[in-house]
């Protein structure tokens, strides 16, 4: 995607998985006259997909999660473990949040719904294959709502330490990522530097074996830290 000076940047290889023909075809056709993106290859299944991915080595692969043989949801943590340098993003008719949070805990970097346009798609790819997050609308609320939810009843909660060695301070800081705030936003409520709060977040994503933000707000879910 990097061009020496003089050089146009090289397009972004892509691998597109559905199982539906129409939704497949219709997608190749979409992104393939983007001048931005080259699709590489186009798969009916999750295991079609992992073989794509090995022999054309794309930047990022955009997949749905039900699908034959081996579906998102398997296919992702295959692609996480086996080709951690290829941006994942799903894209899916749902948005339920235990869709999306296992998505996010297989190691899906972006998350969008099938009424996501072209340019909401591309703009998903580019900015997963540079190692950013990018969530449907729907999908950042709901996990917003999911992160804001009322505490559970007293008699079901079992105070006790945080899990995975996280500190009280680095349990804090990721409630806080949980409600969408920013590093700066968390600076400036818990008064400490941007440095000081990217020390604490590369911590958490270490202890939590999170790979990004998205992963993390998807650890404080479960684990009820949100």
């Amino acid at each position: 995607m990097t061009a020496t000076p003089g050089e146009a940047p090289r397009p972004l290889r892509v691998v597109i998985a559905d199982d539906q023909a129409s939704v497949r075809e219709g997608l190749v056709l979409l992104l393939g006259g983007l001048p931005d993106i080259e699709v590489v290859g186009a798969a009916a299944d999750g295991q079609q997909a992992l073989e794509l991915v090995a022999s054309r080595e794309p930047d990022a692969i955009l997949l749905d999660l039900h699908m034959p043989v081996l579906d998102g949801l398997g296919a992702t943590r295959r692609l996480a473990a086996e080709h951690p340098g290829v941006a994942v993003v799903v894209l899916t008719t749902y948005a339920d949040d235990s869709s999306v949070l296992d998505a996010l805990h297989a190691g899906a970097r972006s998350y969008l719904t099938k009424d996501a346009d072209r340019a909401d798609i591309a703009r998903a790819l580019q900015a997963a294959a540079g190692g950013l997050t990018v969530l449907d609308p729907r999908v950042h609320d709901l996990l917003l709502q999911a992160a804001s939810a009322p505490a559970r009843p007293a008699a079901e909660e079992a105070p006790g330490p945080p899990p995975d060695g996280l500190t009280q301070r680095e349990v804090e800081i990721l409630s806080l990522i949980a409600r969408g705030l920013t590093n700066p936003e968390i600076a400036a409520q818990l008064f400490l530097s941007n440095h000081t709060i990217k020390t604490h977040i590369n911590r958490i994503f270490a202890k939590t074996g999170s790979r990004d933000r998205a992963a993390a707000i998807g650890y404080a879910h479960r684990h009820h830290l949100g």
